[in-house]
């Protein structure tokens, strides 16, 4: 908003160029409480600077601010502390928020630069978890939030498509495995094979050097070994697509690990090229200081993880010409993207600065990380059922007569799923429940939902009239409505600095709330001569909220 810009150049001035722009918006804030003002601008970290105390800096900045969105200034407590004046600022955020519609809060960060991401990447033949969510939602709201933000994103599905676990689950197979039962429910054979194997290996280990076995032969293109793998995966991606389609998730590109099989001799010829690589009983590392050695061919010849990665990260530069790439897997993986990017960057590739890996915590069950080889996990297809089961029951039970009910109750029921994640920061650990994921009151998407479609259906009964400017209110109620609209591009650029897409979910929550407060104290409709101007702010927050729930990857109905 320029109200905002015009502070910040007026600090900028008064510092006399001692911080940047940048520094200045960020260190603006929002007051707790009304009675400190509209805008915040500390100037303590400014004292050894300037030499001065920072209520005298504050006192000097705030004599110099002078704009005609501004009500008063005050210098408290080492604060410069700005009151808006309310009815001009009103009238400029909702008439700019209603022009620009669903383009409000775009920012130009990017500059069309690419970002790739890295996210969801589930194993083939194993069945999609819970434990698979984290990435997959999180991968795709910081897409969609990048894409808001200016950037040109590839989302990449790098499915587990390789690696020891498959030379396992082709000795089970043939083992115990029957062709017949195995087509009829692929997916869950598959899984009930694979963990009778790890119950088995337990107490005959020769069953892991049969699948070290198996695995170098599939490497080598093994007829047998290859036709069972391409079974698998085949049968793993159906699956996987009904699960996408129901989160409304799409991706640019699944290449997995064994797209890069035969890409990978080529970062052994770059590293022997720029000797690099050293030998360790037998296996070839690349030793790093301060980690441990990155492992890139074990002692029988075959490849790692960490010698694909590398591939593919060789590959998106090549051809996305990333300006960043993100990896969002979770913080168990810290140890191997430290390795990955330090080898990059003892290569001499400077576009390695741009790569990060967005770390997030675990999907607990009863406290303890879900196992696929201990078969204690939860089906996300099943609880994404049940809660689409659960949000026809409550439109069954409150709006009977609800046109469309069987896409509305998918929306919300997915919705609610995807927010009860977003809502946590992404580094802490969520413990699995039910009961709170389908809960529909309080901070929940539903709930933000709901709001969207109370704004929706006020529109509608008060026949608004959408090109109309907006001519003022003295609706005092409405002044906290107005500054969380106005909040909305600065909350959209910290979501996209921290990776972190809660900063979002919080705010449609506060949004919300703030909204239906105002509802609740205002007969929105009944007073003629205040309706569309009322109406305006209306839509303007129906905006906000529709493009705030489409940043985390949720739909917004119309009618609940």
């Amino acid at each position: 908003m320029k109200i905002k810009k015009d502070v910040v150049e007026i600090v900028f001035n008064s510092l006399e160029g001692q911080l940047s722009r940048e520094q200045i918006e960020h260190m603006l804030e929002k007051p707790q409480y009304d009675y400190m003002g509209d805008l915040a601008f500390p100037c303590f970290t400014l004292a050894k600077l300037f030499r001065q105390s920072p209520q005298s800096i504050a006192s000097d900045i705030a004599s110099k601010i002078t704009n005609p969105l501004v009500e008063k200034v005050e210098a408290v407590s080492g604060y410069v502390n700005v009151f808006l004046k309310r009815d001009k600022v009103t009238n400029e955020v909702i008439n700019e928020v209603n022009r620009s519609a669903q383009e409000y809060g775009n920012l130009d960060i990017g500059r069309g630069e690419v970002v790739t991401l890295d996210f969801s990447s589930p194993n083939i033949a194993k069945p999609f978890s819970m434990g698979h969510l984290r990435s997959t939602v999180i991968g795709n709201s910081l897409a969609l939030v990048a894409e808001k933000c200016g950037y040109k994103t590839v989302k990449i599905n790098h499915i587990g498509d390789w690696g020891t676990q498959f030379g396992k689950l082709i000795v089970a197979y043939r083992l115990w495995g029957k062709e017949d039962t195995v087509r009829q429910d692929p997916i869950k054979e598959l899984l009930k094979l694979y963990v009778h194997f790890h119950e088995k290996a337990e107490h005959d280990p020769s069953l892991n050097d049969q699948a070290r076995e198996w695995f170098k032969k599939l490497e080598e293109g093994n007829e047998e070994a290859r036709s069972l793998w391409t079974w698998f995966r085949e049968e793993s991606l159906q699956e996987f697509s009904k699960i996408y389609k129901k989160l409304g998730i799409t991706f640019d590109s699944y290449h997995g690990e064994a797209f890069y099989n035969d890409k990978m001799q080529r970062i052994v010829d770059l590293l022997e090229e720029k000797k690099m690589l050293e030998q360790s009983e037998g296996a070839h590392v690349v030793p790093l200081e301060d980690l441990p050695p990155c492992l890139i061919r074990k002692r029988d010849g075959s490849t790692l993880y960490a010698t694909r990665d590398l591939a593919a990260a060789l590959y998106r530069q090549e051809n996305y010409h990333f300006k960043k790439s993100l990896y969002v897997v979770g913080n168990e993986q810290s140890l191997h993207f430290q390795q990955l990017f330090t080898v990059l960057k003892k290569m001499g590739y400077e576009w390695q600065k741009g790569m990060e890996h967005i770390s997030f915590g675990m999907m607990l069950k009863d406290g303890k990380k879900m196992s696929t080889r201990k078969g204690k996990i939860v089906l996300l297809e099943e609880v994404i059922q049940e809660a689409i089961s659960l949000a026809m029951k409550n439109i069954n039970e409150k709006n009977p007569q609800l046109e469309a009910k069987e896409e509305v109750a998918r929306h919300v029921g997915t919705g609610a799923i995807i927010f009860h994640d977003l809502k946590h920061h992404r580094s802490n650990d969520i413990e699995f429940s039910l009961e709170d994921m389908l809960r529909f009151e309080g901070e929940t998407g539903p709930y933000v939902q709901y709001t969207h479609a109370r704004a929706s259906s006020l529109l509608i009964k008060g026949q608004f009239e959408k090109e109309s400017e907006y001519a003022g209110s003295d609706d005092k109620q409405a002044w906290s409505v107005v500054t969380l609209l106005m909040y909305f591009p600065d909350v959209i650029k910290r979501a996209s600095e921290n990776s972190d897409p809660s900063q979002i979910a919080k705010y449609v929550v506060e949004l919300s709330r703030a909204f239906n407060q105002y509802y609740g104290s205002v007969r929105m409709l009944d007073d003629a001569s205040k309706r569309q101007a009322r109406l305006s702010l209306v839509y303007s927050v129906k905006t906000v909220l529709k493009e705030g729930l489409r940043l985390l990857g949720l739909q917004a109905p119309e009618k609940m």
